[in-house]
């Protein structure tokens, strides 16, 4: 084998990552190529188990990374916050996640490497590296908005970890994501109009305790944006995420880059 191209093989393998993007209703992953946008297979995606407790969720996590057969490092984005792999909430999973190791549970069950970080820090991740924040400087806040509302903040285009800025009080004690999701306007059969209005609100929040240079909108929102950003009164530029629903498994992979 020429020893040029043993090289160029030798860098591709270790630019490749399995990301996972942990979500409500669903656990996606596949392969990413680290030196662009571009996953190396189709994605691979089974339901997420209810009730949504540790021991099925990573079993599920398990048979995502055994389809691929895959030997590596794992990043996983994880829908709750985030601090050195523990979870310290439990978001929109069952209570019992409070408190646990994530990343040792997961690699345990797979015997890989493990990274778990916050899915909304990870979508932000990916937007920052390949999307519409790239060389953005200054305050960017990447909001993804599908089952719940998640955050992801940077400044100067490094990453500020769990800013959860869906969990903002609102309405007698009750969290913004749970008025104003994407989740709310499917199942309340919501018009664009009337859900932008309410999504308006969050935006109103957020430009009261910060004043960023931007504002991307990411995850299942992201696609429909031209449908309601007309509601949205802030003077702040407000765009949609460039790599949408790809953000959460490129951005995961993102983020276990120190495993390689």
């Amino acid at each position: 084998m020429n020893f040029e191209y043993f090289l160029f093989e030798t860098k591709k393998l270790f630019m490749q990552i399995l990301g996972v993007d942990v979500g409500g209703s669903g656990i996606k992953g596949v392969p990413v190529n680290l030196e662009k946008e571009e996953y190396l297979g189709e994605r691979f995606r089974l339901d997420t188990p209810v009730p949504r407790e540790p021991k099925a969720m990573v079993k599920t996590i398990a048979e995502v990374v055994k389809h691929w057969d895959w030997k590596g490092p794992v990043g996983v984005g994880f829908p709750t916050v985030i601090h050195k792999g523990k979870a310290i909430e439990h978001g929109n999973l069952d209570k019992s996640w409070v408190g646990i190791q994530v990343d040792d549970m997961i690699s345990q069950k797979i015997g890989l490497p493990v990274n778990v970080m916050n899915d909304a820090d990870a979508a932000g991740l990916a937007e920052m590296e390949f999307g519409v924040g790239k060389g953005v400087e200054g305050l960017v806040i990447v909001v993804t908005v599908g089952t719940g509302i998640g955050s992801g903040v940077f400044y100067n285009g490094e990453l500020i970890p769990n800013f959860e800025l869906g969990q903002m009080r609102y309405k007698k004690k009750k969290i913004i994501e749970k008025y104003a999701s994407r989740r709310v306007r499917l199942d309340n059969k919501m018009s664009f109009k009337k859900w932008g209005k309410r999504f308006n609100k969050f935006i109103q929040l957020t430009t009261q305790i910060s004043q960023p240079e931007m504002i991307i909108i990411g995850g299942g929102a992201s696609k429909n944006l031209d449908e309601y950003i007309k509601y949205l009164k802030t003077d702040i530029p407000i765009v949609a995420a460039h790599t949408r629903n790809h953000a959460g498994i490129i951005g995961a992979a993102l983020g276990a880059r120190h495993l390689l």
